[in-house]
């Protein structure tokens, strides 16, 4: 399964764990393994804290703080700092699946990486069991 993503900032994190668990539902997988990919070289993917939004936060002003928008980056479409936070964070991430629910902490979450934004970007999603 792909599903789209719209994001609004150049730099957010979005919850889609909800979208993530749809899937399993519809394939019917109970019990195996789901991979999320993100097919784009200035966005990731992640799993964190999803319950207190301070969280997210902090995460990207740390990135932020640690891969600055202005230096003598060589990458001339202008976009080299969200190449290196995607480096940083990943493409993908890789969930058990238990009883037909991901296998997630209790405060963990799911999130999509935008890092040069906004655009609409791609998921996928593909499951084993």
């Amino acid at each position: 399964m792909t599903f789209s993503v719209k994001t609004s900032a150049s730099t957010e994190l979005i919850d889609i764990t909800d979208q993530v668990q749809a899937e399993l539902r519809d394939k019917g997988v109970q019990e195996g393994v789901c991979m999320v990919y993100v097919p784009h070289t200035t966005a990731a993917v992640t799993i964190n804290e999803g319950a207190d939004p301070s969280v997210q936060e902090d995460l990207l002003m740390v990135l932020n703080g640690m891969v600055p928008w202005k230096a003598p980056y060589k990458h001339a479409e202008g976009n080299s700092p969200a190449h290196v936070k995607t480096t940083l964070v990943g493409a993908s991430e890789l969930v058990g699946v238990e009883g037909g629910r991901l296998v997630l902490g209790t405060w963990q979450r799911i999130f999509f990486c935008e890092f040069d934004g906004p655009r609409t970007r791609k998921v996928h999603v593909r499951t084993l069991g």
